[in-house]
């Protein structure tokens, strides 16, 4: 078995990182949470940056429609403006979320503050859900009592508005989101998109009405619900997947494809592999199996290539733990 382990790094990239453990070997074993908070708060500034400028680009497509709703008096648009507003106001949850979880961890919150995120996530599910609640009541209330509207043409520039400056600020969640791989942020993405939608369903019902059909406004009013009850499905269950611990089958596959990097280890020999979202960071542990001979340096030798294979591969890692278990012990 010995002829396998003369590999200690050679490269002078991960020399300064293993002697660093090797000054720690005292007091964290096998267990190191290096490097977490550094990529941990760039994202996490980078969420901040997102939801900062994306608050801004539907205040600016509020005050847009507002001027228009004070020439045009429609109530339609009072509602699309309200809803705007209310859009806005899901990334308050979101922003405080990530600017509590850049927080250090504390004796008594020991893997730190990342869940907020989620549950951010879930406050935003909850406001779609409710934003779609009313959508539908207002729909059905107009089918009974039809409203005139007025100022035809400045509620479809203001619709018109109201859906370039959603989609833009949707694209740009989503997108960030994606990027740092945070759910929340992601899904009030889709709820922007969504309120895009209600804008453009604002315009078509301006037409339908001036064509001379005022059901238009009503049935557009449905057809939005049902776009919002979809996106409320979709993120509810990214998100409380997430909440309940779960992950995506394609990254247990791409942790094991960066453990099979590591030639020292026969990928038969992982056991116990284990993963979890917590807020955009993913937590990984695993036990590996090593011939019991090992010296204990060398076992965390082993490790700490595991380690940086890992990183190398998943940008999105956090928390690390591998334990060395002798293969004799589990093989038996």
């Amino acid at each position: 078995m010995t002829q396998i382990f003369p590999f200690i790094p050679t490269d002078d990239v991960t020399k300064p990182e293993v002697e660093h453990h090797h000054h720690h070997h005292h007091h964290d074993g096998h267990t190191h949470a290096h490097g977490i908070i550094d990529p941990e708060i760039a994202s996490s500034e980078r969420g901040i940056w997102a939801v900062k400028w994306s608050l801004a680009g539907l205040l600016i497509t509020a005050v847009l429609q507002a001027v228009v709703f004070w020439l045009s008096g429609s109530v339609a648009l009072l509602a699309d403006l309200i809803h705007n507003v209310g859009d806005a106001m899901t990334a308050v949850p979101l922003g405080v979320a990530f600017f509590v979880s850049r927080r250090k961890p504390t004796a008594r919150f020991s893997y730190g503050f990342a869940r907020l995120e989620d549950l951010a996530g879930v406050m935003i599910v909850a406001i779609v859900l409710f934003s779609a609640m009313i959508t539908a009541y207002e729909s059905v209330e107009r089918f009974y009592h039809p409203q005139p509207l007025h100022h035809l043409g400045a509620l479809a520039i203001a619709a018109i508005v109201g859906f370039i400056g959603n989609e833009i600020v949707a694209v740009f969640r989503i997108r960030v989101g994606r990027e740092i791989n945070s759910a929340a942020l992601i899904a009030d993405g889709y709820h922007a998109m969504a309120d895009g939608l209600v804008s453009l369903a604002v315009l078509l019902s301006a037409v339908g009405v001036w064509l001379g059909y005022p059901w238009a406004d009503p049935v557009m009013g449905l057809v939005i619900t049902l776009v919002l009850l979809k996106i409320v499905w979709e993120s509810g269950q990214t998100i409380f997947s997430r909440l309940l611990d779960g992950v995506e089958p394609e990254i247990l596959e791409s942790l094991h494809h960066a453990v099979s990097h590591v030639p020292e280890i026969d990928p038969n020999s992982i056991a116990n592999l284990r993963s979890r979202w917590l807020g955009h960071r993913l937590h990984v542990e695993m036990d590996i199996m090593l011939p019991p001979t090992l010296s204990l340096q060398e076992s965390q030798e082993i490790t700490n290539t595991v380690e940086e294979q890992l990183k190398a591969h998943l940008a999105y890692i956090g928390l690390i733990v591998i334990r060395a278990v002798p293969d004799s012990q589990i093989k038996s």
